[in-house]
C-alpha cells in the first residue's frame, strides 16, 4: 500500500530531466525543467512531497539516476517502455511535458511494469560480457574486411589436408598463407598489413576480455550458479557467465516461464475466440542471452544423454549437477523426437533453447536456494 498521493513522471535525456508531478487527491499538476541533475530532481520532489513516487522508462540513460535518486532518499522506478500502453492520440503531439505527464498517470493507477535494478557489481559484471560480445563482433568484422579484401584480388585459401579435405580458415596454415602474400602495389601491401593488424588486436581483446570474465566469475558471488549452469551440455564458462551476469538472480523470476518470457523465447500469439494462432517466439526480451541460448542448443543436435563431465576446478551444487544431468536426458530425448517427427532444424533448434533456459532456470535456483 502506498503512502503518498503524489507520482512524479520524468522523461529524462542526456542532458535535461522534464518532471511533471501528478497528485491524486486534487488533480493537481505541477512541471519542472533541470539539467541532468539528481540533487536537483531530488530537492524539487522532497517540496512538494517527501514521500513521493518517481519514474522513468528504461532506455540508454540506464539506471544512473534511479540510483542516485535513490540514494538521496527519492522513492524511484523505472518502468518497462515495451510495457507502457500509450493512447494512439499521444503519437500526434509527442513532447517532455506530455511523455512526462503520461508517466505520473500510469503510476498512480499501477499501471507501469517495474524493471529490475541490478546493482554496481553485477551491472558492472554485465558490462564485461557484453564488452566481449563487442569484441568478437569487431573481431568478426575484421576478419571479414580481410578475406573481402583478398577475394577482390583473387585470392582465395584453398588448401587441402592429406585425405583431401579442405583445411580451416583462420588456422596455423591459413595465416601462414596470408602471410606469404605480397602485392606489386605498395599501396595494396599497407591495406593488408592494416587489416592483418586489425584481426590480430582484435583477438588479443577478445582473449584479453574472456580472461577477465574468467575472473570475474570465479568471484564466491558467481562462481557456484557458474560451475553448476555449466553441468549442462553446451554451455561453457562464458555462456554460463553471460546468464548469471545478465540474470543475477534467477529466483527474481517466479518460473521457468516468465524466465523464458525475459528472454523473448516464448511463442507469439494471435487468438480470438474460438481462433488459437501461435507463431514463432517473440524475441521481446534480452537479445544477447537469447542468442546465446538459440547458439548453445546446438549442440544436442549429436549430444548423448550421458551427464557431461566436469573439468579441472568446476565444482557445482551436487543437487544442482543432479538436476543438469536430468535436463540433459531430457534435451537430448526431446531433440531426437523432434527430427523424428520431422520438423524443421531450426524451429527444434529454438524449441530446444527455450526448454534449455527452463534448466537453466531450475538449476540457476536450487543453487541459490530458492
Amino acid at each position: 500500500m502506498l503512502n503518498t498521493t503524489t507520482f512524479v513522471g520524468l522523461d529524462v535525456h542526456a542532458r535535461s530531466i522534464k518532471a511533471v508531478a501528478l497528485d491524486v487527491m486534487t488533480g493537481e499538476t505541477k512541471s519542472a525543467t533541470f539539467a541532468y541533475d539528481a540533487a536537483a530532481v531530488a530537492e524539487w520532489v522532497g517540496s512538494l512531497d517527501p514521500a513521493a513516487k518517481c519514474v522513468y522508462e528504461s532506455g540508454v540513460t540506464g539506471f544512473d539516476l534511479q540510483k542516485k535518486l535513490t540514494a538521496l532518499g527519492v522513492d524511484c522506478v523505472v518502468g518497462a517502455v515495451s510495457k507502457m500502453i500509450k493512447p494512439s492520440a499521444d503519437r500526434k503531439r509527442k513532447n517532455d511535458r506530455n511523455d512526462a505527464g503520461f508517466l505520473a498517470r500510469m503510476l498512480s493507477v499501477g499501471n507501469v511494469v517495474e524493471v529490475w535494478v541490478p546493482d554496481d557489481e553485477c551491472e558492472a559484471a554485465r558490462d564485461l560480457v557484453r564488452a566481449l560480445d563487442d569484441a568478437r563482433d569487431d573481431l568478426k568484422r575484421c576478419k571479414q574486411r580481410l578475406s573481402k579484401f583478398l577475394l577482390r584480388h583473387g585470392l582465395v585459401f584453398s588448401e587441402t589436408t592429406p585425405s583431401g579435405q579442405r583445411r580451416d580458415n583462420w588456422t596455423a596454415a591459413h595465416w601462414a598463407w596470408i602471410n606469404a602474400i605480397s602485392f606489386k602495389e605498395g599501396a595494396d601491401n599497407e591495406v593488408l598489413a592494416y587489416y592483418i593488424d586489425a584481426v590480430r588486436q582484435k583477438l588479443e581483446d577478445k582473449k584479453r576480455l574472456e580472461a577477465l570474465v574468467k575472473d570475474e566469475a570465479s568471484k564466491a558471488r558467481w562462481r557456484k550458479r557458474v560451475d553448476s549452469i555449466r553441468c549442462l551440455k553446451g554451455i561453457d564458462t562464458m555462456s554460463a557467465a553471460d546468464l548469471v551476469f545478465e540474470a543475477d538472480e534467477f529466483s527474481r523470476f517466479k518460473n521457468a516461464r516468465s524466465f523464458g518470457a525475459w528472454l523473448g523465447l516464448t511463442p507469439s500469439e494471435h487468438s480470438s475466440g474460438e481462433s488459437v494462432r501461435q507463431g514463432g517466439i517473440t524475441k521481446a526480451g534480452n537479445k544477447h542471452l537469447r542468442r546465446v541460448l538459440v547458439e548453445s542448443a546446438w549442440h544436442y543436435l549429436n549430444a548423448t544423454a550421458r551427464s557431461k563431465d566436469l573439468v579441472k576446478g568446476q565444482i557445482p551444487d551436487p543437487a544442482a549437477r543432479r538436476h543438469a544431468a536430468k535436463g540433459v536426458r531430457r534435451l537430448v530425448k526431446r531433440r531426437e523426437g523432434m527430427l523424428e517427427r520431422g520438423v524443421h532444424k531450426n524451429k527444434a533448434n529454438v524449441a530446444t533453447a527455450r526448454e534449455l533456459a527452463a534448466w537453466v532456470w531450475a538449476v540457476g535456483c536450487i543453487v541459490e536456494g530458492a
